[in-house]
């Protein structure tokens, strides 16, 4: 007999046999085709979390970078351990809620106790650079020098010749000695770098002219600019910055501006350098909303009919669709599946483009509902301020009742048949069974959709902005807001439309919105709690 067949089992220490094949069989698992594929995925996640993480030191995002090192590392453990089978589901949706919803609410919050917007956009540094760069006049009698726009990679560069030798410089490197070719006064080659023609640099006339290269280490020697890419001259900055008294002065008047708590340099007589940076002002932005006439008058206005046009909505869309659904679920009716078709058809067009065509057919002058329905009637349906919100309404009403017709399609076709059928031979009318038993049961599973569905008119940005963009515009208010603005398109007006960004003002009109809505939607919720003893 040989070794192989005359080897003992292996044996537990109390003595009992012990079958190796589940670790083995443990092992094969560990090799196995999914494994390999788990493992080629998490090195791809593992490459674009080093690469992100690369990128953002490169700029000093240290932040972005830990968190970069900490979902990488958490991702690492959860898939290469066996312990972490639920969060191995868990992690991604966790990934994803801190990262597009906890992180947006927070910074949202932050941005709401600050100044941030056009202006005061950045820090205090890129202030006193920008400021500095902007202020600059030529320097009087100062030599002209022929200008050769060279580039290195996507970065502008110029090449002068200065005191008979080639010398290059960037946005942040002075002018420096390189080898080159020159002919008589211009640059014609450099080392290391690509001469733009006239048509690049026509191309690129915005970045040239905004260019500006430093003469020397020495700020104070100022630096070269140009107006049209072949001619530079040397400029020097009017407002010079004293690092060491944190205060800007004019060269020319002696004018002295320091820095305020309200993120600008200001001289004694008030006037207000820019761009200046972001900093905290504490709750101004929520009491400008209720105390700044130019402000609180609008907002308050669309306070009030944003809470009548998602109360409306919702009222009207869950009439409608629930007429509906009762009158489709009685089966003496005929056809009733094709008409069910016909009419989700607007819940399946998508709500954007809805609301564009229905913006055209409503045109004063060249809509359908005007030049056919009307013969040629001039009605301002969307120019008036009364008729464009009833038109919102309107248009919201087709745009919502399929929603509502399916969801009581479904609730009604849940209610069981025998109840129906008690109530009718107690002797129950059509209407006391509708109120009584068909009501009742239906809100048990509805009321929590309607109040999702508040929630969504509340914020429904879609349909204001593509069919009256808001309008018609408040006279004479400092914000680009109209008649059927709700609160999320004004947070949009404030932010990009009204000529000046106003984050701060924005982020805290969205902080109000998240409150009221929470609260509607907490007690909405604890109403319906009642519904359950049914």
């Amino acid at each position: 007999m040989s070794k192989q067949e005359t080897a003992p089992s292996p044996t537990s220490p109390t003595g009992t046999r012990v079958d190796a094949a589940p670790r083995n069989e443990s092992h094969a698992r560990q090799m196995s085709p999914g494994f390999w594929v788990k493992l080629a995925l998490m090195a791809l996640v593992n490459a674009l979390g080093l690469y992100g993480v690369w990128t953002a030191a490169a700029v000093g995002s240290w932040g972005i970078v830990a968190v970069l090192v900490a979902a990488v590392a958490v991702a690492d453990w959860v898939y290469f351990s066996r312990r972490m089978v639920p969060a191995k589901y868990l992690y991604p949706g966790l990934l994803l809620l801190l990262v597009y919803q906890l992180f947006v609410m927070v910074y949202t919050g932050y941005v709401a106790f600050t100044n941030y917007g056009d202006g005061h956009n950045s820090t205090k540094t890129d202030a006193i650079e920008a400021i500095s760069a902007q202020n600059e006049r030529r320097v009087e009698g100062s030599e002209a020098y022929p200008l050769t726009v060279v580039t290195s990679g996507d970065d502008l560069a110029f090449a002068v010749v200065r005191d008979g030798e080639v010398e290059v410089g960037d946005a942040e490197t002075p002018l420096a000695p390189a080898d080159g070719e020159a002919e008589g006064d211009r640059v014609v080659a450099v080392d290391g770098y690509e001469v733009l023609d006239f048509a690049q640099i026509a191309a690129r006339s915005g970045e040239i002219t905004q260019l500006r290269v430093p003469v020397s280490d020495d700020p104070a020697d100022g630096g070269l600019r140009t107006q049209d890419g072949s001619v530079s001259y040397v400029f020097l900055p009017v407002l010079q910055y004293d690092e060491a008294t944190d205060t800007f002065t004019n060269t020319e008047t002696g004018t002295t501006y320091t820095p305020n708590d309200r993120g600008s340099f200001v001289s004694a007589e008030g006037e207000a350098l820019t761009p200046g940076w972001r900093v905290g002002v504490g709750f101004e932005n929520f009491t400008k909303i209720f105390t700044d006439d130019r402000v609180s008058g609008p907002f308050l206005q669309i306070l009030v009919w944003t809470f009548v046009f998602a109360f409306v909505s919702v009222a009207s869309t869950f009439v409608l669709g629930l007429f509906l659904a009762m009158t489709f679920n009685d089966p003496r009716v005929r056809g009733r599946k094709v008409y069910r078709a016909l009419l989700i058809l607007p819940y399946a067009f998508p709500g954007f483009l809805a609301a564009l065509v229905w913006k055209g057919m409503l045109n004063e002058r060249f809509g359908f509902v005007n030049e056919v329905l009307l013969g040629g009637a001039e009605i301002p349906w969307l120019t008036d301020p009364w008729l464009a919100k009833l038109s919102v309404l309107g248009v919201n009403l087709w745009l919502g009742f399929p929603y509502m017709f399916l969801i009581c399609t479904g609730a009604l076709q849940s209610i069981p048949s025998d109840v129906l059928e008690s109530a009718r031979m107690d002797g129950a009318s059509r209407w006391r069974t509708v109120r009584s038993i068909v009501l009742p049961l239906l809100m048990i599973s509805v009321a929590p959709l309607l109040i999702s569905s508040f929630a969504f008119n509340f914020n429904n940005f879609t349909l204001i902005y593509m069919l009256t963009g808001g309008g018609p515009n408040f006279e004479g208010s400092p914000i680009l807001v109209g008649s059927t603005d709700i609160l999320i398109s004004m947070v949009y007006s404030v932010a990009f439309d009204s000529g000046v960004k106003q984050y701060g003002l924005a982020s805290a009109v969205s902080l109000l919105i998240f409150v009221i809505v929470g609260l509607i939607s907490w007690l909405g919720f604890r109403r319906t709690r009642t519904l359950e003893e049914l």
